[in-house]
């Protein structure tokens, strides 16, 4: 007997705002959506495909009434794949993410960001000179 891994659910005050913040940042579309509830992934998922085999799980932005309580204890880690760590962190900038501070002190090789909603996430080394070479 075993379990998939088929969606994170992230509580916000805005279900639509983050998921299309998410969108633009993952390349993600929006596959479900509900009153207080929007879906997010890169694909729509099948029972039998879920069943076959391991699927990129999706993002599900649930609205809830309370604001968020300390710093996250769950988050998501970023790689960019089409250009540079600080070309992405300024693409991020323009989508409405903000660089936070959470002590993790200068010269790191990654980048720690907020979404709108301020859940933090990590941008971490470029992945594109890897797919040159």
């Amino acid at each position: 007997m075993t379990s998939r891994f088929t969606e994170l659910t992230i509580d916000c005050h805005d279900p639509e705002r983050l998921a299309a913040f998410w969108c633009a940042v993952l390349d993600f579309e929006v596959i479900d959506r509900h009153e207080g509830k929007v879906e997010i992934g890169s694909w729509k998922p099948t029972v039998e495909q879920v069943v076959a085999r391991q699927m990129p799980p999706t993002l599900l932005f649930i609205q809830v009434p309370e604001g968020r309580a300390g710093k996250n204890r769950l988050h998501l880690d970023l790689s960019p794949i089409d250009g540079g760590t600080d070309e992405e962190v300024t693409r991020l900038l323009g989508l409405g993410a903000v660089r936070r501070d959470v002590g993790q002190g200068q010269g790191r090789s990654w980048v720690v960001m907020a979404d709108p909603e301020g859940n933090e996430f990590c941008v971490l080394r470029t992945l594109a000179v890897t797919r040159q070479g």
